[in-house]
């Protein structure tokens, strides 16, 4: 008997599960990606760099689901590595727009008002995060989790 055929029949579902987790993404990707234009996120190149990732992060997911060769696998984690990069970038670049703001408004600021003030601010501090979480969740799809040996 082939003691490989439990490991390849379990195959299937986390194959499954990987292409809706793909579908998942690519309709984050799309969501936040619509939502940059539409508040015109273009003053800058550092603006702009969202919007680029986000692009080079939806046409890797949709060939990651049409067909996922080895050179696909890899700019497709590059592309996600750099969603969670600058991800992160965006978060301190918004909070410390944020932090300038509140001591522009308010000189004497500083301590937890300021770091209260700078979570609240105009530009929404933790937002590019969602960037850096569907980084995140892009590579790990690319996990191969092997499941458990039935004893």
């Amino acid at each position: 008997m082939d003691s490989s055929a439990p490991e390849k029949s379990a195959q299937v579902p986390l194959r499954r599960l990987q292409q809706l987790l793909l579908v998942l993404l690519a309709a984050g990707i799309s969501g936040l990606e619509l939502e940059l234009v539409l508040l015109e996120h273009t003053e800058s190149v550092w603006q702009w760099m969202p919007i680029v990732l986000l692009g080079a992060g939806l046409i890797t997911t949709i060939a990651m689901l049409a067909r996922p060769s080895r050179a696909m696998r890899l700019a497709f984690r590059a592309a996600m590595a750099l969603l969670v990069i600058v991800g992160l970038l965006g978060v301190y670049l918004h909070f410390q727009g944020n932090i300038e703001f509140a001591r522009e408004h308010d000189p004497a600021i500083k301590g937890l008002a300021l770091i209260w003030e700078s979570l609240r601010g105009a530009t929404p501090s933790l937002a590019p995060g969602a960037m850096a979480q569907l980084g995140v969740l892009g590579l790990l799809t690319q996990r191969n989790v092997a499941p458990p040996p039935i004893p």
